[in-house]
């Protein structure tokens, strides 16, 4: 009696051991009232840029659906049915998540089972709430009337511009507080793929994490990707309006080499162009008449051919007849290998033409001017 007393102790205990292991997969239980039976629904995963991928339908049928699976870590997914508007984003997680669909709006609806799902709506509602704040304070600043004092619009304008700063600052402090989540990864991951992302703060934000999370494949993949954007941002960066344009080396038509601080003048073009690019050679008449006009003022122009492609029999002679046929008459350099050529990747050239005004002191003024436009700008440096 009392071996068999000891077993059942043993086995309630193992039982219980295996109620508490971790899920390997998810189960997501839909209720959806009010959605006819045959509607589909779909579970999309949130990839780069934003783009969602489907990875499983289902019908609905009595008011409900269901989706299982099985994801490697915790990620941004949404859910849509056919019969209702708009999307609902959620974490997905490997285990048991009801969700409760609100068809007068889907982003209201219910979800419970998900704990990264907690820190998602926790981020959401803060965001939610900054932003309004910020909205009701332009919109106050733009009602203000004329006989108000200039104290009160002065306040109203120091406190739109802090909420709209708290508002940009909330991601990264979401995640330097939140460094033992999932949601934060997915952050990260959202604001790399903004245009002005700030790739710096998210790479310092990104160090901040637990060490399970960067070691996750999700962790791995985006170190990748963050890396790579550093490096294209770096690359753009050093050709920004503002800074001094990097100097370069490069072979002239006579095979001398020349450099970018040998030709400086009190204002300097920097033209990327290409015999076969139509675009650069209809551009090059309203060049040349700048130049003419202005050289004698301090006017000095450098020409980057970007010549060199396959197609290209004769690269040289072909840079050569342009050059003359266009009448281009100031410095040329080029070392005739397409856009991989040194100076073309110095100055992160995607697409020509491409036009960089430096003042005298080298620094870039203007970019990618054209006709009347660049006329002004030179016009108006030569005049400091």
């Amino acid at each position: 009696m009392k071996n068999v007393l000891i077993f059942t102790i043993i086995g309630l205990l193992f039982l219980g051991c295996k109620t508490e292991e971790k899920r390997t997969d998810y189960i997501i239980n839909g209720n959806a009232p009010g959605i006819y039976n045959g509607v589909r629904s779909y579970l999309k995963m949130v990839e780069k840029n934003g783009r969602e991928r489907v990875i499983d339908t289902a019908i609905v049928i009595d008011e409900k659906f269901s989706f299982t699976g099985k994801v490697l870590y915790p990620t941004l997914s949404s859910i849509s049915v056919n019969s209702v508007n708009g999307k609902l984003n959620f974490m997905l997680e490997n285990s048991v998540i009801d969700i409760t669909i609100d068809k007068s709006n889907i982003a209201q609806s219910k979800i419970s089972g998900s704990s990264s799902q907690n820190d998602f709506e926790r981020y959401q509602n803060e965001f939610t709430t900054i932003r309004k704040e910020a909205m009701d304070l332009k919109s106050q600043l733009r009602n203000i009337r004329a006989n108000q004092t200039a104290t009160k619009r002065d306040s109203l304008t120091k406190l739109s511009t802090a909420a709209e700063k708290k508002l940009q600052e909330l991601p990264i402090n979401f995640i330097e507080n939140n460094t033992n989540s999932y949601y934060s990864l997915a952050l990260i991951d959202i604001e790399a793929s903004k245009n002005n992302a700030n790739i710096d703060k998210l790479l310092a934000a990104y160090n901040t994490l637990d060490s399970e999370l960067k070691s996750s494949p999700k962790g791995v993949s985006l170190k990748i990707n963050l890396d790579n954007l550093l490096i294209a941002y770096q690359k753009k960066a050093r050709v920004d309006i503002g800074k001094i344009a990097p100097d370069f080396t490069a072979p002239t038509p006579e095979g001398n080499t020349v450099s970018l601080n040998d030709i400086k003048g009190k204002v300097t073009i920097i033209d990327f162009w290409a015999a076969w690019c139509g675009p650069c050679r209809r551009e090059n008449p309203n060049v040349v008449r700048i130049y003419d006009k202005y050289h004698d003022q301090g006017l000095e122009i450098i020409g980057v051919s970007l010549d060199g492609n396959r197609t290209q029999k004769d690269p040289k002679q072909t840079w050569l007849d342009a050059i003359e046929k266009d009448k281009l008459t100031w410095t040329h350099v080029s070392n005739l290998q397409y856009f991989q050529d040194p100076v073309a990747q110095l100055y992160n050239i995607n697409a020509i033409p491409a036009v960089f005004i430096l003042d005298a002191e080298g620094k870039i003024v203007a970019k990618n001017l054209r006709g009347n436009a660049l006329e002004a700008k030179v016009k108006e440096l030569l005049q400091q």
